[in-house]
């Protein structure tokens, strides 16, 4: 190994690393919630010292992955509703608007590129592939973001991006997630930017009421049936 490979990384890169690996553990579940964290136990995982690993639980729990239950003992966050309501109301805000723009401006070749991840995501669906969903339908919503190209929008998105991410992989209707993706799809590609952004809108609320379902139950009382797949 030369000497440049045995150098130490700086501080910032060794806490960067250690907070994005993090984040994506509990993203994909694999970190649940309640799952405690021990600066030293996490530290030894990643063969660095405790300072990073502190600075980088630091950072996530501000970011809402973490929380603290007592001085000493930090865990994964348990979603509450409220956490759900407040992220889907985002992506209300913004999402419908964001395909709107994604109809406006979209060249062939951004429709035959987003076309060809929804090839990929039937493919994957077809086989009960959950990562490989969860990564293509993220890259779905990443691309539509990239054609609405409004460098705003997306900073406004970059913060949440992650916990929305963390909550919108409860959904493992997979079938009915990649029908919904590919009528969005054909919203956006018929140019019609009311009906991609109607389209956008309908297809948030229904993946915020399967959500909510599969990490709460269903509600009682009128009007709260999932009438997923209904148009």
């Amino acid at each position: 190994m030369s000497a440049a490979a045995q150098s130490p990384q700086p501080l910032a890169a060794v806490r960067e690393r250690v907070h994005a690996e993090l984040r994506e553990r509990i993203i994909s579940g694999e970190l649940e919630p309640g799952s405690r964290l021990v600066e030293r136990e996490v530290a030894e995982r990643f063969g660095v010292s405790r300072l990073p690993v502190r600075e980088a639980i630091r950072t996530l729990t501000a970011e809402g992955f973490l929380a603290a239950e007592s001085a000493r003992r930090i865990v994964v966050r348990r979603l509450t509703r409220k956490d759900v309501d407040e992220l889907f109301e985002l992506r209300e805000a913004l999402e419908g608007y964001i395909a709107g723009l994604a109809a406006k401006r979209a060249s062939p070749h951004d429709l035959e590129a987003l076309r060809d991840l929804l090839d990929q995501a039937a493919r994957a669906t077809e086989r009960q592939r959950a990562p490989e969903i969860l990564d293509i339908n993220n890259r779905f919503h990443e691309r539509i973001l990239a054609l609405a190209d409004n460098s705003a929008i997306a900073k406004a998105l970059h913060s949440a991006e992650g916990r929305m991410r963390w909550i919108t992989r409860q959904n493992r209707e997979w079938s009915h997630l990649l029908e919904e993706h590919q009528q969005l799809y054909e919203a956006i590609a018929s140019r019609d930017v009311r009906r991609a952004t109607a389209y956008a809108l309908q297809h948030v609320r229904v993946n915020r009421l399967v959500t909510l379902r599969t990490l709460f139950g269903p509600e009682d009382g009128p009007g709260t049936e999932h009438n997923h797949g209904k148009r």
